[in-house]
């Protein structure tokens, strides 16, 4: 069975008979992996702690069948403390590592998605600015580098330029009146602004939001998220909105 190591950010783990755990780890080199930690959930195990979600960890592991096995872990950025001791930061950090792990694929080097994963991690670690908008700022660009941008001000279907004041998730994002469809939302100019500052990371606009339109730009953003991935993250119920 051949060693590797790689860097990685834990998306969950599962319990395995007594003392083993599962656990799901976005590399950066490997893209996302599961392996076996054997006696991680005894008290004296080497690398109990340092296996928890959110956990940017240096992993050594042998490769094998359908699971690998963890053999070494070391802790690269211990995110999970900090996260877990605020409640907003927590919600936020487990949507994002549910969308991390619906996003991507066991066996597909994922290096721009494990990126945005522990790069949000560390923003909601540090508090520097609202859970929801980090949230909300990864889930656009995690879309954005599946291949699913959204357009919040040329038009999405006819590249017509903007700003145009209509939105619908279907068509892609912001589109003018002679491609709008039925039904289409018709968001404030101000959350449409926001939402490019969180895609493009213009945190300086972002942070001086008003919370109606983090609040519009919130549900424009999970309805975008759930069209994509065809159902809701469950996570997202759990999320404090301002």
């Amino acid at each position: 069975m051949p060693l590797y190591r790689d860097e990685g950010v834990v998306l969950r783990t599962h319990q395995l008979g007594e003392a083993d755990r599962i656990v799901t780890v976005l590399t950066r080199g490997r893209g996302k992996v599961r392996a076996v930690a054997k006696g991680v959930r005894r008290t004296k195990s080497r690398f109990g702690a340092r296996l928890e979600p959110f956990m940017v960890v240096d992993l050594m592991c042998y490769e094998g069948r359908s699971l690998d096995t963890v053999t070494q872990a070391e802790t690269l950025a211990p995110h999970g403390d900090a996260i877990c001791r605020d409640y907003a930061a927590y919600t936020a950090a487990t949507a994002v590592v549910e969308t991390c792990d619906r996003l991507t694929e066991e066996g597909e080097i994922a290096t721009q998605q494990y990126l945005l994963v522990a790069g949000a991690m560390a923003a909601l670690a540090a508090g520097e600015h609202d859970a929801t908008l980090v949230l909300d700022a990864y889930l656009l660009r995690a879309l954005a580098v599946a291949g699913w941008a959204p357009s919040f001000h040329d038009c999405a279907k006819c590249g017509a330029p903007g700003p145009h004041r209509a939105f619908n998730v279907a068509a892609g994002g912001a589109v003018c009146l002679v491609c709008r469809p039925p039904g289409s939302a018709a968001p404030a100019p101000e959350t449409l602004g926001l939402l490019t500052a969180l895609l493009t990371g213009d945190w300086t606009v972002a942070d001086r939001s008003a919370e109606a339109n983090r609040r519009e730009g919130s549900g424009l953003v999970a309805a975008f998220l759930q069209w994509h991935l065809e159902r809701g993250v469950r996570s997202l119920r759990h999320v404090e909105r301002v």
